[in-house]
């Protein structure tokens, strides 16, 4: 089946040039007008779109508005469709700022039947690219969960490794990673894998309580045992009999709590405030940190035999910028979250977007990634979240690149994206971006990419 192509201008003898120029290639439909392109824009659902930015006014009196309010609805309808501005040489302004919005590229007149041929074939490999990674992605999104953790890097593919092997057993875990990394999540995996899944994860940050709580809390006290004890109460510990316990910032314990723990850990017993008797439970404990612990042991405020006995299996959470590949895979999931959440129509991220999240040195990690998506939802107008949404530009060592070089970006990505679909077959890629082997050769020289950095 022939691929649809959509072609809006006011001239009637360029609607008649074209249609005759690309009916061997493409199902075309015309239209002169902003109400008749709507309708066939809903009614045919086309593949590409050539659209003149100087289309006659009727309502709005401005003609560009006439154009951009129809690539609005194009996107809106399916960010994946390939709109191509055909602008006169004074429409060059209104041209990037269609691009900024997410159409594909912008062709100015006098029209070249070969060159516009040429820019119509290229939309169109690359839209079938983008289909097929967008299907990818959403199959590697339902593939490559595990517990509540989303990633398929290499990095995060031995995280997966290591929980699988540890959590059959009963042995202690300790999760290492800086903030934001995930380490919450991993533990609930853990727990969730393990054949203590049906009772209770019980999780405390041992940081966020103050000290003298913070015994009570996780031991439990009896009646009396201090001013305003009116009852006896269960702690953390005997809540997850049975099940597991998450500790998390495990190195803010206070030292005179690290006793109780290790004698947990040896002898699987407890005694609450004010108890008199050893409460004997059966808790699997997970615990996690920030911190170098073997620098804590060192200088004296984590105990050597507790950090000993804690660090049976220990599971080091990669940076985000060490998961280049999950990147697009996270912020999808946080933008089919937080939109249901907001209720908005938003249908994913324009090319330049893409390219500052996989670029973007995310020292927050995924919490920082999971905040700029949740807040570029809140701000974007349109269909598609733009790099202006995600507030990146602003950040320190980050400047807006010339038109030039984000489209020497966008093609570095469209050649690794074709490599990818392809497994790294150097003819089959060239055959899906419609250029020669020869070309695509060049063009990997040029920028600088390997059949090696691809991740097929």
């Amino acid at each position: 089946m022939k691929p649809k192509l959509l072609i809006v201008d006011d001239d009637e003898g360029i609607l008649k040039q074209l249609k005759w120029a690309f009916a061997d290639e493409y199902t075309i439909f015309l239209s002169s007008d902003k109400s008749t392109a709507l309708e066939l824009l809903a009614e045919q659902k086309p593949d590409l779109v050539a659209l003149d930015l100087g289309l006659s006014p009727h309502m709005s009196g401005k003609s560009d508005e006439e154009g951009l309010e129809i690539l609005q609805r194009v996107l809106e309808q399916d960010p994946l469709t390939k709109a191509i501005m055909i602008t006169g040489n004074e429409d060059k302004a209104c041209a990037i700022r269609a691009i900024r919005m997410g159409a594909y590229d912008y062709y100015a007149k006098p029209i070249d039947i070969e060159e516009l041929r040429l820019l119509l074939k290229r939309a169109r490999h690359i839209q079938e690219l983008e289909r097929e990674n967008r299907m990818m992605q959403e199959s590697m999104l339902r593939q490559k969960r595990f517990g509540g953790m989303i990633g398929c890097s290499p990095a995060m593919q031995e995280v997966y490794r290591q929980i699988e092997g540890v959590a059959g057993s009963n042995v202690t875990v300790l999760i290492e990673g800086e903030s934001g990394t995930g380490k919450e999540l991993a533990a609930r995996a853990v727990h969730e894998k393990s054949d203590r899944s049906a009772k209770p994860l019980v999780v405390i940050n041992c940081g966020a309580i103050p000290e003298n709580l913070l015994e009570s809390e996780l031991f439990g006290h009896e009646k009396g045992a201090f001013t305003g004890a009116m009852s006896s109460r269960v702690g953390k510990f005997e809540q997850a009999d049975g099940g597991s316990i998450f500790l998390d910032e495990i190195g803010e314990l206070p030292l005179s709590l690290q006793v109780k723990l290790l004698r947990f850990l040896q002898e699987h017993e407890i005694e609450r405030v004010g108890g008199k008797r050893p409460v004997q439970l059966d808790v699997r404990v997970i615990a996690a940190t920030n911190r170098d612990l073997e620098e804590e042991v060192e200088s004296g405020r984590f105990r050597k035999d507790l950090y000993f006995r804690l660090n049976v299996v220990r599971i080091v959470l990669p940076l985000l910028k060490d998961r280049v590949g999950d990147r697009l895979l996270l912020a999808n999931h946080f933008l089919q979250v937080y939109r249901a959440e907001r209720k908005k129509k938003i249908n994913g991220f324009t090319p330049e977007a893409e390219i500052a999240l996989k670029t973007a040195e995310w020292e927050g990690n995924v919490r920082e990634l999971e905040n700029r998506i949740r807040k570029a939802i809140i701000v974007t107008q349109g269909p598609l979240i733009s790099e202006r949404d995600l507030d990146l530009a602003c950040r320190e060592g980050m400047v807006p690149l010339p038109l030039k070089e984000a489209r020497e970006k966008l093609d570095r990505e469209y050649i690794l994206l074709a490599l990818k679909s392809s497994q790294g077959n150097i003819s089959k890629a060239a055959r899906e971006l419609g250029i020669s082997r020869v070309t695509l050769h060049d063009m990997l020289k040029k920028y600088g990419i390997s059949v090696r950095d691809v991740e097929c």
